[in-house]
């Protein structure tokens, strides 16, 4: 027994700081995915229980998220402010893109066509960041990816109980809502990628996306939601823990991506639906089906396949 855990430790020493850095990387991309899943638990309260859209939710969400972080940053890290002028459109496009256009957008998919399949759509992300990391950065995909592809797109339809349809309210501009929602999120992963190879920190890319996300989100707004707040002030603390999960969510993902190819990245992510079904199960009391599993065990099936490619 102690020559075989000697033997391990060993071969965790041999690994290296390289694949230390990529094993990092995979961690926080988890963590993050994993919080994202969480905020589903967050939704229910606020829009559940207290009536809120899911449009004025996002808003509030990002809007507070961006106050918090950037306060922080203003009092702990100013560098982190500051961008170059030249990169002010790239950020813009950002927001507009990664925030402002995801959140709505998703949040019409699931009233068109229920949070299941909607989900299922979006997470035909990353076959979109496979494809365009194959075109804009010429990754290599590979078997084990592509292997690792194909276990994380199906057990998100598996989770997302795709296929029962009698459950699934059907219609096209839903559909095309949630496959757009699927490719747009793509393009906020590559987002985060390019801006951190443009020398900027997880915490300056996240404050501007959910800053400038915000300013395109107002002109959407009614006065209703402030009217509403202020009426159930119980409201409050679930509206900032929201902003707060946000911000760690963030953080944890755009740090993993600086370890970690986008693609990969986004497979791994595919434990947002499972982390929210686990949950939603636990803490809400809602039906867990056996394809549901199933599922859970192909995206965390595709997980492993990355993490030991990673290894060799």
């Amino acid at each position: 027994m102690a020559r075989t855990r000697t033997a391990q430790i060993g071969d965790m020493l041999r690994l290296g700081p390289r694949a230390l850095e990529l094993l990092a990387g995979y961690g926080l991309v988890i963590l993050g995915a994993a919080l994202w899943g969480a905020l589903g638990l967050f939704y229910h309260v606020v829009i559940g229980r207290y009536g809120l859209t899911p449009l004025e939710a996002v808003f509030w969400r990002a809007l507070l998220a961006a106050l918090f972080l950037a306060a922080w940053l203003a009092w702990r890290e100013p560098a982190a402010l500051r961008i170059r002028r030249r990169h002010i459109s790239f950020f813009l496009l950002f927001g507009l893109l990664g925030v402002a256009a995801t959140y709505s957008i998703y949040a019409f998919a699931i009233s068109a066509v229920g949070m299941g399949v909607a989900a299922v759509l979006q997470y035909t992300a990353p076959a979109w960041v496979a494809l365009f990391s194959v075109i804009v950065w010429r990754e290599s995909l590979g078997r084990e990816r592509l292997a690792a592809l194909a276990l994380a797109l199906a057990g998100t339809t598996l989770v997302g109980r795709a296929y029962d349809l009698d459950a699934a309210r059907l219609n096209l501009l839903g559909v095309a809502a949630a496959l757009a929602s699927g490719v747009i999120y793509a393009a906020y992963v590559l987002f985060i990628k390019s801006a951190t190879q443009r020398g900027y920190g997880a915490r300056t890319v996240l404050v501007y996306a959910l800053a400038t996300g915000t300013f395109f989100l107002l002109p959407l707004q009614s006065p209703r939601s402030l009217a509403l707040i202020g009426s159930e002030p119980v409201l409050i603390p679930w509206l900032l823990a929201l902003g707060l999960v946000t911000i760690a969510a963030g953080l944890a993902f755009n740090a993993g991506l600086k370890r970690v190819s986008a693609s990969s990245a986004s497979i791994v992510a595919t434990i947002e639906p499972v982390t929210a079904m686990f949950l939603g199960w636990a803490v809400l009391g809602e039906g867990l089906e056996g394809p549901q599993l199933l599922g859970a065990c192909c995206v965390l099936g595709a997980v492993a396949v990355l993490q030991r490619r990673r290894k060799r």
